[in-house]
């Protein structure tokens, strides 16, 4: 993999198909710079909960998103997210904050402020970065373009079990809220969520994490080493 020079990868899906577990440790294994966009969102969220902002109001939530400072600071142990200085990793993380993300992230003029920062980003070109409009929307020139699902029992199982010491709620609500989340990503009005023309589908439902990892890290030296460009599912 060292020989891998510049490049940028998309990879989008549904919450909780592995993306950004995916992404990480792919960006981590290629020495690419990581950019987690759902965090980003997660932390306007966060913030807006907390200072009583209405999610509803897309000039509040731009005067917020104005107001704060976002950054994804890398460390040995993972990405940590600071909002104002402030580590929030942890608290993005909520059910609170995963009820509420997509209604603030349904706001064109958020997406569209969202969108510049995430591409100033990856302007270096060694990057992973994923999301729910990335490979159609923030990096439509990306290298690679991948796009993770799973069914929704699977990803419910996911988030229950991340969800395990922080007293989650019944499984069938858990299963409600994602299909609820797909609804409401599928359907905003700007940048919803699909399928990139050009991306590979990879369902994760029955795969481990790292054949995931190892899947993408194959088709990232198919595509330096033999200039290979696949399309399909695995």
């Amino acid at each position: 993999m060292e020989r891998v020079r510049g490049m940028k990868i998309a990879i989008d899906g549904p919450a909780g198909a592995g993306k950004s577990t995916v992404a990480r440790e792919v960006a981590k294994k290629l020495g690419f710079l990581y950019v987690d966009t759902g965090a980003m969102y997660r932390a306007l969220t966060l913030k807006a909960l907390q200072s009583s902002v209405n999610l509803n109001s897309e000039s509040e939530l731009i005067a917020l998103l104005n107001r704060m400072t976002i950054t994804l600071r890398h460390e040995p142990g993972g990405q940590r997210v600071l909002v104002d200085g402030e580590d929030v990793t942890e608290q993005i993380r909520s059910n609170e904050v995963s009820k509420h993300v997509a209604q603030v992230a349904s706001h064109p003029q958020v997406r569209r402020s969202m969108v510049e920062k995430q591409r100033q980003l990856a302007q270096r070109g060694k990057v992973v970065m994923d999301g729910r409009d990335i490979g159609t929307h923030v990096l439509p020139d990306a290298d690679l373009k991948l796009f993770l699902t799973a069914s929704i029992e699977e990803r419910a199982r996911r988030r229950y079990k991340e969800l395990a010491d922080k007293n989650p709620p019944p499984f069938e609500v858990l299963i409600e809220e994602i299909r609820m989340r797909d609804k409401q990503d599928e359907e905003r009005p700007t940048s919803p969520l699909r399928k990139a023309d050009d991306a590979i589908v990879i369902d994760t439902t029955n795969l481990s994490i790292d054949e995931v990892i190892d899947y993408i890290l194959n088709l990232v030296a198919q595509k330096w080493d033999r200039g290979a460009r696949t399309h399909g599912h695995l």
